[in-house]
Parts: structure tokens; sequence; C-alpha cells
């Protein structure tokens, strides 16, 4: 559950910093929290897969 709050925390303060700044500035943060996500997707997904014990995203392994 860690994961899952560490995620909502992180998108809370996103939110905070995409409310200022220029449209670069928050294409920045949409871009890291985009990366950030994708991160905890994966690993998420890797957990759950060792935890079942089936290849869950079809790439021929898992975890």
């Amino acid at each position: 559950m860690g994961l899952f709050w560490d995620l909502i925390q992180q998108s809370q303060i996103s939110d905070q910093r995409g409310a200022l700044g220029t449209m670069e500035d928050r294409l920045k943060v949409l871009e890291r929290e985009l990366a950030e996500t994708r991160l905890v997707l994966h690993e998420v997904l890797v957990r759950l897969e060792n935890k079942l014990g089936s290849d869950l995203d079809a790439d021929g392994r898992i975890g």
C-alpha cells in the first residue's frame, strides 16, 4: 500500500505545482509525473506477476 500512498501524495503535490507557472513548466511537470507513474505501474505489475506466478503483460516472463 505504500506505493499507492506515495503516488497519491505525489499527485497532490504536482497538482499544486501545476496550477502555477508557464505552459512549459506545466508540460515538464506532466512529463515527470508520467515517467513516475510508469515506474510505479511497472513495479506493481512485476510484484503482481511474482505474487500470482503468471505472465500478465505477455512479455514471455514472470516478474
